[in-house]
């Protein structure tokens, strides 16, 4: 079979990476994009691109007929779905085929089969692969979910059937938390997935969660190539990833990889899966799910196996054999990635939105970047907080893990909350450097309280005023009509001291600097003090010696932010200098505002209602996700704002409190 011209239905960082692969073998290709999207890079790379409807994911990215209508329009004749989105519908799949379109992954029953969980499961069950006990029935009645889950005991993992992401599952320790819980996971998976269907499943408290990733084509060759380990995870969404498995022995990696590819025979698979497995401390494995589409996580594989996934689907989907059998496979070296979110880590993980100031990914050929955002590009409530991803190769699991920390250090994200900060810091705890990690790192290497910024240091602020007071001398001294550089920061009264002050958080910074040379500076701050030269200077990068350590620095400055990355943080700097202080700070506890941008799904309360610390207030989506948001303080609801279907921005109000023995002003 002759592929032509490729329609990639998806967008950002995966739409760029199939487009690059079927550039380099020779298709044509088609981007798709929504209102939000219509200067993104997905759309520049692509060949031709054709708008297929507003923001909204229902009116653009899941409407097969628009989609279809995109393919029709431009000629295509084969179509990637890349991961999430229609990626895993098998209405889609099925729709591609009668509209004579060549659909880059596995036949529709695969689909229908993996993509709901309860019936993936009985057929597992049925080919012998290692299950976790639960409950997959068809009697969906919340009694029955709640009776099957104390049978079964608690702790239960109450998960969609259809989808997945970490979206409609909910982990419930007390049988108390069961209704609700159900509740929550069945309204998110009806709005995700569009399907409310449940399966119980007993909680496998920290496990690794590894998965298989295998191919198979027309001519019934199915193969594994290796397995990756995504232990790693906040709100069950893995955030880095590896290959091979810390703790893989060679015996292991043949068992679970004949148990993921008689998963694969079993539903007649064709193309690229992965077939996802719970791993205990004791060498048990469970199958947990099999995604019918590239992962997120692929490029770890490609980087040890030295093969082009994207180039392999394509290949299987022209009807063409495997280029190589089980034995072909080698595993060469360690491969780790991170993936880097628009997300406030501190609150939560509580994804973001906003307008990237600067994107400054990291440069050398030992780290790859796949990414699709740009500077200038604008973060989206209506998709994925995922921005882009980077991995690292090496030799050995420390050579990849010591190039990742040096590429994450040399990357910035400013203009938008993200974690780029956080990935460092779980980087280098002792427990993930040793290879111990399990889905409980997170909870088990940040407590209950989370994880916390560093302090803002001393040294920060005197970059961040050495770079501020460079950038207006600088323009300064464009303005000037002429001026020798030997009179910069000279005065024949006494040395010209500048003073900054800037606002992070509830902490307020003062910095004063005076020029000791022409790239040299003495700052004090609060009782310190800081000898300073600025040895390079670039649009968006520095490198200072401070009090004899030499450091490297990316920033972006803006009338009245100064953003900055210096090693293992990254701040933004509020210039009070030039902010208007008149503006009135946001009430307290009791003027409740939405965090971000999204979608009212439930208001629990009325005008008048009692209320005490924690109780649940209202439902937010936003990035696919629900979020509960819940009082903070007791009180009694004065005033709603807003109402269940509103879309609203992010700090507009929604409703207020009156707090307990008092008014709310």
């Amino acid at each position: 079979m002759s592929l032509t011209t490729l329609l990639v239905a998806n967008r950002g960082e995966i739409a760029c990476r199939v487009i690059r692969t079927a550039k380099a073998l020779g298709l044509r290709t088609v981007a798709v994009y929504s209102d939000a999207d219509a200067g993104a890079p997905h759309v520049q790379l692509a060949d031709e691109a054709i708008h297929i409807g507003p923001s909204p994911v229902g009116e653009s990215y899941l409407s097969i007929e628009r989609i279809l209508d995109a393919a029709k329009t431009t000629g295509a004749d084969c179509v990637h779905p890349g991961y999430g989105f229609l990626s895993e519908n098998a209405a889609f799949a099925e729709a591609c085929a009668k509209a004579g379109l060549t659909f880059i992954g596995p036949p529709v029953t695969a689909i229908e089969v993996m993509g709901d969980k309860a019936r993936a499961k009985r057929a597992m069950i049925e080919a012998g692969v290692p299950c976790v006990p639960g409950y997959q029935g068809e009697d969906q009645d919340d009694a029955t979910l709640v009776k099957a889950a104390k049978e079964i005991g608690l702790p239960v993992m109450v998960k969609a059937a259809a989808g997945g992401g970490g979206r409609g599952m909910r982990l419930v320790h007390k049988a108390k938390d069961l209704p609700a819980a159900i509740k929550l996971a069945r309204s998110e998976a009806e709005n995700a997935f569009g399907s409310g269907v449940l399966i119980i499943e007993k909680a496998i408290l920290e496990p690794r969660h590894v998965e298989i990733q295998i191919f198979a084509d027309m001519h019934g060759n199915v193969i594994h190539l290796g397995e990756r380990d995504c232990s790693v995870q906040r709100r069950h969404q893995k955030i880095i990833e590896e290959a091979p498995c810390p703790i893989m022995t060679p015996e292991l990696r043949a068992e679970m990889g004949a148990a993921a590819v008689e998963a694969a025979r079993a539903v007649d698979y064709v193309g690229a899966g992965t077939v996802e497995f719970l791993l205990g401390a004791d060498g048990a494995f469970y199958f947990l799910e099999m995604n019918t589409r590239l992962q997120v996580e692929h490029p770890v594989t490609e980087e040890i196996t030295g093969l082009d996934l994207v180039a392999l689907q394509i290949g299987v989907a022209k009807g063409d054999r495997l280029p190589l059998t089980q034995g072909d496979v080698r595993l060469d070296g360690h491969a780790i990635e991170v993936r880097l979110y628009a997300e406030d880590p501190a609150n939560d993980f509580l994804p973001s939105t906003g307008h990237v100031t600067l994107w400054h990914p990291p440069t050398g050929d030992t780290i790859r970047v796949d990414d699709g955002i740009e500077t200038g590009s604008d973060i989206s409530p209506f998709y994925d907080a995922m921005v882009a991803k980077l991995i690292a190769r090496g030799a050995n699991r420390d050579e990849a893990l010591g190039r990742l920390i040096s590429a994450l250090k040399g990357t910035a994200l400013f203009g938008v909350p993200n974690n780029r900060d956080f990935l460092i810091d779980a980087l280098g705890q002792d427990r993930f450097r040793k290879g111990e990690a399990t889905t409980a790192f997170i909870s088990e290497a940040y407590g209950e309280t989370g994880y916390a910024p560093a302090d803002i240091s001393t040294e920060l602020v005197a970059a961040a005023a050495i770079i501020d007071f460079k950038l207006q001398r600088d323009q300064s001294t464009a303005e000037t009509v002429s001026m020798n550089d030997a009179l910069l920061g000279w005065s024949s009264i006494r040395d010209l001291q500048s003073f900054f002050d800037y606002a992070i958080g509830d902490h307020v910074h003062t910095a004063e600097i005076e020029q000791a040379g022409p790239d040299a500076f003495r700052l004090r701050i609060g009782d310190e003090t800081v000898d300073a030269t600025l040895l390079e200077w670039g649009p968006h990068e520095a490198r200072l010696r401070l009090n004899g350590r030499t450091v490297q620095l990316i920033f972006a400055d803006t009338p009245k932010e100064l953003h900055l990355a210096m090693g293992d943080r990254s701040a933004t700097f509020m210039k009070l200098n030039t902010l208007d202080l008149g503006a009135g700070a946001a009430s307290g506890g009791g003027t409740v505002v939405a965090p971000m941008h999204g979608k009212i799904l439930e208001i629990a309360v009325a005008e008048g209602d009692t209320v005490s610390t924690g109780d649940r207030l209202a439902v937010l989506e936003a990035m696919k996700m629900q979020h509960e948001i819940t009082a903070e303080i007791d009180g009694t609801v004065a005033t709603l704002a807003t109402a269940v279907g509103t879309q609203i921005a992010a700090d507009d109000l929604i409703l207020e409190i009156t707090p307990e023995g008092g008014d709310n002003t």
